[in-house]
């Protein structure tokens, strides 16, 4: 991607519609765009004010290929911090490849993925996770994904990493003169004000952190697994939970003999859920695999929905599966009494010794259903987060830089405490302010940028 040269790309999705957006960005975007539409006045479009469209033809060379729209978006006030043209002609994957490749004869470069959004980014429009939300916008598939990616996009989290950014600065200048000029009195911190800064620094980053629980589990999805007896209702509740029938359901016990995947949303939390095999002791060879993998799926999962009869006392079986599953910490374990709607007779005491959070529900009516969504919700979106206006941490590469740069505060801190001088801590310092810099693309290495925005979709 070089930036020197005027790009263009189709910005609407490939296929038939009633318009098609043809995005020309660059220092040359006005001149290349008048070679290829004309307007009905015979104005060139370097003419028209910046935020205006205007109706005319679009031209390949002398043949007329259709009519449309052109937008102009003079920089610096356009979404790539350039000159922009928007050509919108009618839509139609024959039409919108010919009126490209007229802009394209016209003198503009192919976009490459993610193009417009990295020259946004580079031209100082955008933060890097601003940026990276853009994509995520676009490829979001929960309305919490949805509302995560917005909030990013625009700036609640960018905001937060660059007041951090100021307070860490304000610190290592702080450090710095006491350094530089010790007996001068420069510093406009005492070496007890700037440890008691660091820490409260800490606490901030380490609150920041705490919110990639929250913003892994609606972005990327819970590991979930439904375990339980065979005949207890786990496809039932599976399907519940899908909103569709996607496992076989039948009386016959061992209906089910391998993992079933698939997505699913509860209380905007994103569950990667996993229907099982029904654990007991099997003759069957296949059933008896499918069992195991159950196993081996309900170590690896994050939130596991133990399902039990409610209509009939626990039997041997249930407590095998209780034993079996004792390694499961309680925290991370909903049980789920199916069957009210035949009534609740299971005495559900030796449950509770293990696990306390119990909900009663039917899957065939639904009932119960909204309070597990409830109980999801709390367990992975705390009452004081809102996904619309809360900072959240969402993907790997944000939480990576930002555990980089609470540890290396952490390690200042432990050297002030320790006695050492302030130079000693001001190496932690500058790795901690590089961290932040690269979390919000202020440092980013190019290789990072480049493989960022090569998941983006060619024409954003």
């Amino acid at each position: 991607m070089t930036h020197n040269k005027t790009v263009a790309a189709v910005s609407t999705p490939y296929g038939k519609g009633g318009i098609a957006v043809i995005r020309i960005s660059g220092s040359e975007a006005l001149s290349i765009a008048d070679k290829c539409f004309k307007t009905p006045s015979g104005n060139s479009l370097a003419d028209i004010e910046g935020g205006r469209a205007v109706y005319g033809r679009i031209y390949d060379g002398g043949e007329m290929l259709d009519d449309g729209i052109a937008t102009v978006f003079r920089a610096p006030r356009s979404f790539t911090g350039e000159d922009v043209v928007e050509i919108a002609c009618h839509g139609g994957i024959l039409n919108t490849r010919n009126v490209l490749g007229a802009v394209l004869s016209a003198g503009a470069y192919p976009a490459g993925p993610g193009e417009f959004t990295r020259r946004a980014f580079v031209s100082g429009k955008l933060s890097l996770t601003a940026a990276e939300a853009v994509a995520d916008i676009i490829d979001a598939d929960t309305e919490g994904k949805l509302k995560l990616s917005r909030s990013a996009a625009s700036g609640k989290l960018s905001g937060k990493i660059n007041e951090l950014y100021g307070e860490i600065l304000t610190l290592i200048s702080s450090v710095y003169a006491i350094i530089d000029y010790p007996e001068e009195d420069l510093s406009e911190l005492s070496t007890d004000e700037i440890r008691a800064g660091l820490s409260s620094f800490g606490e901030k980053i380490k609150a920041l952190l705490s919110t990639y629980r929250t913003g892994r589990a609606v972005a990327d999805g819970v590991e979930t697994t439904v375990l339980g007896r065979p005949n207890v209702g786990k496809s039932a509740v599976y399907n519940r939970i899908l909103g569709e029938d996607r496992a076989i359901v039948t009386d016959i016990e061992g209906t089910t003999r391998d993992l079933l995947y698939d997505r699913a949303t509860l209380g905007d939390v994103t569950l990667n859920l996993c229907d099982t095999a029904g654990l007991r002791e099997s003759s069957d060879t296949v059933e008896r695999i499918g069992i195991e993998r159950a196993s081996d799926r309900a170590r690896a999962s994050e939130l596991v929905l133990l399902v039990f009869d409610g209509s009939s006392p626990l039997t041997d079986e249930d407590m095998e599966v209780l034993n079996t599953l004792s390694f499961l910490d309680s925290d991370r374990v909903i049980v789920l009494i199916n069957k009210k709607d035949l009534g609740i007779v299971c005495d559900t005491s030796e449950i509770r010794e293990k696990y306390n959070n119990i909900i009663e529900i039917s899957a065939v009516t639904g009932e119960g259903f909204d309070e597990l969504s409830d109980r999801v919700r709390e367990m992975y979106i705390g009452g004081d987060i809102s996904l619309g206006d809360t900072p959240i941490v969402y993907n790997a590469r944000q939480y990576a830089s930002l555990r980089v740069a609470g540890e290396c505060v952490d390690r200042a801190v432990n050297a002030l405490e320790s006695g050492f001088s302030p130079d000693v801590a001001s190496v932690d310092l500058e790795g901690a302010m590089a961290a932040l810099g690269e979390c919000d693309g202020r440092a980013v290495g190019e290789d990072i940028v480049r493989d960022i925005f090569s998941r983006f979709c060619v024409g954003k």
